[in-house]
């Protein structure tokens, strides 16, 4: 699929990003990967364990449209990895988080449309469904925008559609290395926000799979959401530290007890497939509505029942603690 094909990931120096520039490398031949970030010395460091013929290093912000759309020359497939994600950082800071994730949303879109680009896929979060903080609230926001822009694309031949899952095992500023920090520093407890706390899981390499199939099946305008296990976060704390005692602090500003990926209110735009859900835009686009019960690849999916949820708390599957250990030495934690 991306044989002689140039790929562009805005964020690129971010956990998911070397995870999927070591994976084309490894899979395919790409004629030219674009890391496009603006933390120079993430470059320079990645640039140590990844610097092959193909790959380029762009210093650029997604606040810059100029800067992107000349990024952008070229370029056949891009990833939007690209967001300012700290919940408690995005309240107290909330024009800042609008301007990157928001605003630099538009700005990935606008390029891509310049330049022709094949397709885009934007990494979402399960905190834009049901948005309860601004980080999902903005997520929220680039998700319709990555939608709706295929009805705006007009006569160029771009595809938009977006990936959303939850928590990735091990990334920065997720819960594990926490846990782990805390552990290797001596602490003499956990802290546990709340008792009845559930997470979606899923590993970086599994993410990254996921994004790479959803190239291969999107019709444009799809929200993918991968169907993964979820965890009890007291389980986790056991797993990591099984002798240490857990105490609650409370939840902090913005935070949920669940995550939920497909929302009761979209439950009559979303399709059950073997692997995955796809919710369906909301709005008929100018070429006419795709047939998005068989996707590219031929996958058959069917209507979820009214009132369907994709909820941690309510998942068919939770993870034991072996299996929670498991998880953490996949990821390398």
């Amino acid at each position: 699929m991306l044989n002689g094909k140039s790929v562009l990931i805005t964020g690129g120096t971010g956990s998911f990003g070397q995870q999927y520039v070591r994976t084309i490398l490894a899979r395919f031949k790409p004629r030219r990967i674009v890391v496009y970030s603006r933390d120079e010395m993430k470059q320079f460091e990645m640039a140590q364990e990844l610097n092959t013929p193909e790959m380029r290093y762009f210093i650029g912000d997604v606040r810059d449209r100029d800067r992107l759309n000349r990024a952008m020359r070229g370029i056949d497939y891009v990833i939007h990895a690209a967001a300012l994600k700290q919940v408690p950082a995005a309240e107290y800071n909330p024009m800042e988080c609008v301007k990157t994730n928001i605003h630099g949303a538009e700005n990935v879109i606008h390029a891509a449309l310049e330049n022709e680009v094949e397709k885009v896929i934007a990494l979402s979060t399960d905190k834009a469904a049901n948005p309860i903080n601004l980080y999902g609230a903005t997520k929220l926001v680039s998700d319709k925008l990555f939608v709706a822009a295929n009805n705006i694309a007009g006569g160029h031949r771009t595809l938009f559609s977006a990936v959303r899952y939850g928590n990735v095992v091990g990334s920065r500023g997720s819960v594990v290395p926490f846990f782990r920090k805390l552990i290797a520093d001596g602490a003499q407890s956990l802290p546990i926000t709340d008792e009845r706390m559930t997470r979606f899981w899923i590993t970086l390499q599994e993410g990254v799979d996921f994004v790479l199939k959803n190239f291969e099946r999107m019709h444009g305008g799809e929200i993918f959401v991968p169907k993964i296990p979820s965890v009890r976060i007291v389980e986790l704390a056991r797993a990591m530290a099984p002798d240490l005692p857990h105490q609650m602090v409370g939840i902090r500003p913005g935070e949920k007890l669940h995550e939920v990926m497909c929302p009761a209110d979209d439950s009559h735009l979303t399709l059950e497939f073997a692997d995955h859900f796809v919710i369906q835009p909301s709005i008929v686009f100018q070429h006419g509505m795709m047939n998005y019960t068989t996707n590219r690849l031929g996958e058959q999916g069917q209507r979820v029942a009214e009132g369907f949820d994709y909820n941690s708390g309510s998942n068919t599957r939770f993870l034991t603690i072996a299996e929670l250990q498991e998880y953490n030495r996949k990821a390398g934690v």
